[in-house]
């Protein structure tokens, strides 16, 4: 999907995501309460401005890897072939979350394990499943079969992202611990019985 981007689209993704890793970076080192948007800006070697024109706050920036992955997800559902929702919405995962997996380095991590062990930024996590959990119902919706579509669609996608939160947030807790076999393992203990 990113491949497909235009020059002028990447380097925004490049912006975006220098910001997010120089937010996450200081907020390990200083704690994300002490982290200003003058020091993520200037850290990514970028002008206060410039982080205002992609990010509204500073806990938007900490979470922006996690929004991203999310858009990503439902760009692949759309392309999943026709299957039973919960198939569709649990290999779309699988593919994402191996990429990030893969893409995972200690450092990072411990960065990224800080930052969401900070209770203060529990509220910002959820809010990034959140803000794509009626995009996901919607794409979902249409492969709901029967009655009341819309409010199963909803409440499937609502048990998937609880599915995908706490996986991730299992991972970030256990180091050494595969973020697909956690996800398989958790999404295989959800109990999808038709209403």
């Amino acid at each position: 999907m990113e491949e497909n981007l235009g020059l002028r689209e990447r380097k925004k993704m490049a912006t975006r995501m220098a910001l997010h890793e120089a937010a996450v970076r200081l907020a390990a080192e200083r704690g994300a309460d002490n982290v200003t948007i003058d020091a993520i800006a200037e850290a990514a070697g970028v002008s206060r401005r410039t982080f205002t024109n992609y990010f509204a706050n500073k806990e938007e920036v900490f979470y922006y890897r996690d929004a991203h992955r999310l858009r990503r997800l439902c760009e692949s559902i759309r392309q999943q072939p026709a299957a039973d929702p919960w198939t569709v919405l649990t290999g779309a995962a699988a593919d994402l979350l191996g990429e990030a997996f893969a893409e995972a380095n200690t450092s990072w991590l411990t960065q990224l394990r800080t930052l969401h062990r900070d209770p203060n930024h529990l509220a910002h996590q959820i809010a990034a499943y959140t803000a794509i959990e009626r995009d996901l119902a919607v794409e979902i919706a249409a492969r709901v079969p029967g009655p009341d579509a819309e409010l199963r669609a909803r409440v499937l996608v609502a048990t998937f992202l609880a599915a995908l939160r706490t996986s991730v947030q299992f991972w970030l807790d256990n180091p050494g611990t595969s973020l697909p076999e956690t996800f398989r393992r958790v999404s295989g203990m959800v109990s999808l019985t038709p209403a």
